[in-house]
């Protein structure tokens, strides 16, 4: 008989009492979930043991908090889970059988197991060793004391009489995470796109939660500062944008936090991947940029050909068809190439409020070449050089564009002179908007003075 057919004939002996069972999971960005688990149990009166079976293996059990209509004096973790070589263990120095196929019943005394290994002690005092197990069923009389077949919390409580009652029990595990991932699809000028998220909930805490009503936090939680209590929703206010279509989640502003509650109930299995839709937005409508970031100080010498990346741009508003929390997560860019759709980029967003501006780069413009050269540098005095610098842009697509020249500039600057009037500034860097025509070619020059 198969290890698992071991197991299995022994749990089947075992009688688990049914428990009502209404479940809430809430799922944080990194490696947490909170679980809120109230069930219907039988509790006596006086000083009685109750068990909680189906609890995560990965529970914090410093994280507990109980209601019930009793005291709890003490509670025990209890995670020794049956399997075939831990049941083997225990039975070391008892007795065994093994069936065979052919029916020849082998009894004795296990002195040794080591995997599929064994080694019995037969009452004439000979000895059997079997190089493995895979012909015989095992048999032992019943589980091991000290074992269990799922992770259970063991508590002894004082009540004061009999009585069937609710109890609730919340606790956080580990094991538990969730992301966001984004898909973009361009219209045919890049103008307005398709948008739509989905949610991938991920459970390792080494148990199932079925039928669960699930929500998902989003923010970066400080740990020490994570409560158990964290799914009550006091002071929750409800933020839905009307013009995106929510399909499975409401989203919620709680504390510093978002919370997307799920609308219905959800079974999250042990080691398993769920994918649930966030959201879907229509003709939401965006910017394509291109953009070089020369990222050479302007003392160095330089003479690059640089890469002009291609950015897409839009606003996080409502009247743009969004207008809502959005988590952080990969956006993934796809465009139809009149007979296909094809994947043409992807970033990654961290977690963005509504109202702001969402910037992804794509990737780099094939057709559109820089080179970025210093041309001239002139000592005036011990603490001030001055520097010429030309940025010449070749655009060799069949339309006219204009790109974005951010300039990384140092401290102490001042720029003297300009081909291109400056777009914006700030203590280290300059900004100049340069048009390019189709086939054409335009250089940015222009001079800086460094005072040291």
């Amino acid at each position: 008989m198969k290890k698992s057919q071991v197991l299995l004939l022994i749990i089947s002996c075992l009688s688990i009492n049914a428990q009502d069972r209404n479940l809430n999971v809430t799922v944080y960005n990194d490696n947490l979930g909170v679980i809120r688990d109230v069930r219907n149990m039988k509790i006596g009166k006086g000083i009685t043991s109750i068990q909680l079976k189906d609890v995560a293996q990965l529970i914090d059990p410093t994280s507990v908090h109980i209601k019930m209509d009793a005291t709890v004096l003490e509670q025990n973790y209890k995670y020794d889970l049956a399997n075939f070589s831990s049941i083997l263990q225990k039975y070391l120095e008892k007795n065994i059988s093994l069936v065979a196929k052919d029916g020849k019943v082998i009894t004795g005394q296990l002195i040794s197991a080591s995997g599929d290994q064994l080694v019995i002690k037969k009452s004439d005092e000979g000895l059997i060793l079997l190089p493995k197990t895979d012909d015989y069923q095992l048999n032992v009389d019943k589980l091991p004391d000290g074992l269990i077949s799922v992770p259970t919390l063991v508590w002894t409580v004082d009540a004061e009489k009999n009585s069937n009652q609710e109890v609730e029990v919340s606790y956080m595990t580990s094991g538990m995470s969730w992301n966001a991932q984004y898909v973009a699809v361009l219209n045919e000028n890049d103008t307005k796109m398709n948008f739509n998220s989905w949610v991938s909930v991920t459970n390792n805490s080494g148990t199932t939660f079925p039928d669960a009503k699930l929500q998902l936090v989003a923010g970066d939680v400080n740990r020490v500062q994570t409560r158990y209590d964290f799914i009550e929703k006091n002071g929750a206010t409800i933020e839905r944008a009307p013009n995106v279509a929510m399909r499975s989640f409401e989203e919620k502003s709680f504390f510093e936090y978002h919370i997307y509650d799920m609308q219905r109930t959800t079974t999250l299995s042990n080691n398993e991947t769920k994918q649930i839709s966030l959201f879907e937005a229509t003709d939401v409508r965006i910017n394509k940029k291109y953009r070089y970031l020369s990222n050479v100080y302007s003392y160095q010498s330089s003479n690059d050909k640089g890469k002009v990346s291609v950015v897409v741009e839009f606003e996080n508003k409502k009247e743009n068809q969004i207008g809502m929390p959005m988590p952080k997560g990969i956006v993934r860019l796809y465009k139809s190439d009149g007979k296909n759709l094809q994947f043409i980029g992807e970033d990654r967003i961290e977690h963005t409020p509504k109202d702001e501006k969402i910037s992804l780069k794509v990737g780099d413009a094939f057709d559109v070449v820089v080179e970025d050269t210093k041309v001239e540098e002139n000592k005036i005095s011990d603490k001030v050089v001055e520097s010429s610098w030309e940025i010449k842009i070749r655009n060799r697509k069949e339309e006219n564009i204009e790109v974005d020249v951010e300039k990384f500039m140092g401290s102490g600057w001042k720029i003297l002179e300009s081909s291109y009037p400056i777009q914006k500034q700030s203590a280290d860097k300059v900004n100049f908007k340069i048009p390019v025509k189709k086939g054409g070619e335009s250089i940015l020059s222009f001079k800086v003075r460094y005072s040291y």
